[in-house]
């Protein structure tokens, strides 16, 4: 899947949150995007998922060759899977129910859907099935693993997360980083996620951007962990 941003500018009043005059990403990335508080990471993916509308610019997927803009067609979410908050959710529904009618509404069959949480049963940790609970009643890092399990249910070709390490306990932070790397190297997915947690950026992304209100200061390749000591100086670590 490949991105490509033109002069996308968002504002709200006097405040810019969002301001790139260009971005262009390959497929097969794995994309950290960090900043401090109000950089703008969370601004971005919502425009990126039409729940936003840009005052200027554009932002195009390239899906096999077919470009496809936010805004103009549905299309773009055939292929796309997002958790940005619990507002996500359809929080008066079991998982069970919840998983169920993501299911239905993909085209994914029972058996699918099982092997799809089967691969995340070690992160659930018997916490999210069976409970008997809504899912208005879980934790907020159940709350969490439920939403990210939901984004990645029907394959999608463009993972976008916000702050998925948020909430998650030490073990469920290492689990999700290897789904997630396991789940690029299978499927060639580009993959953006926004987080707090320089580490764990560090870690699992192959490209940092950095941003600063609302502008890209630096966008650097971290393969073998090359962006780690530049962002260490860049937020004095």
């Amino acid at each position: 899947m490949k991105i490509n941003i033109q002069k996308l500018k968002k504002t709200f009043g006097e405040k810019t949150a969002v301001d790139i005059a260009a971005f262009s990403s390959t497929s097969n990335e794995i994309i950290g995007i960090v900043g401090n508080n109000g950089a703008g990471k969370t601004t971005l993916f919502r425009l990126m998922l039409d729940l936003l509308k840009a005052d200027d610019g554009t932002i195009e997927y390239d899906n096999n060759g077919a470009i496809i803009i936010p805004s103009q067609t549905e299309a773009w979410k055939d292929f796309t899977g997002a958790y940005i908050d619990d507002g996500f959710l359809i929080d008066f529904l079991t998982p069970e129910e919840y998983f169920q009618f993501l299911a239905r509404i993909n085209g994914i069959s029972d058996q699918q859907l099982q092997d799809h949480l089967a691969r995340f049963e070690a992160m659930m940790n018997g916490e999210i099935l069976g409970q008997n609970k809504l899912i208005r009643t879980f934790s907020a890092g159940n709350k969490q693993k439920i939403g990210i399990i939901a984004a990645m249910l029907h394959k999608p070709q463009l993972l976008i997360l916000d702050e998925p390490f948020n909430f998650l306990d030490p073990t469920s932070q290492n689990l999700l980083k290897k789904l997630l790397e396991d789940y690029h190297n299978e499927t060639a997915a580009t993959i953006l996620i926004s987080s707090h947690n320089l580490q764990h950026t560090i870690d699992i992304s192959t490209r940092v951007i950095l941003l600063e209100s609302g502008k890209i200061i630096k966008d650097l390749d971290n393969h073998d962990k090359k962006a780690e000591q530049e962002l260490e100086t860049y937020f004095q670590i």
